[in-house]
């Protein structure tokens, strides 16, 4: 079964720029390194300017752990975190189709 999450990432005022700089690296690494990565992906939301999504969808949960402790996610999450303004709203899912 595959391991999904999605998170909700409000970001510090002044910090979009930066933060969307280090999740789309994150996120061209994740793909281009982590072959049980099936998605991930970060929107912007078009009228809370300083509000994110992160999607990500993992063949399994080795491939969700594996990613988690990729060295990339440990180089770039710390300065992702210290670009929110408040705590990510993170949830996992199971995929159903």
């Amino acid at each position: 079964m595959s391991t999904t999450f999605v998170a909700r990432l409000v970001v510090r005022k002044g910090q979009e720029a930066r933060f969307e700089q280090l999740q789309r690296e994150l996120s061209e690494v994740t793909h281009a390194t982590e072959p049980g990565t099936i998605v991930y992906d970060v929107i912007k939301h078009r009228t809370e300017a300083s509000t994110y999504i992160v999607y990500g969808r993992f063949k399994d949960e080795a491939a969700f752990q594996f990613h988690m402790k990729a060295p990339s996610h440990e180089r770039l999450v710390p300065d992702i975190l210290a670009s929110l303004a408040q705590d990510m709203d993170l949830q996992f899912f199971d995929w159903i189709a």
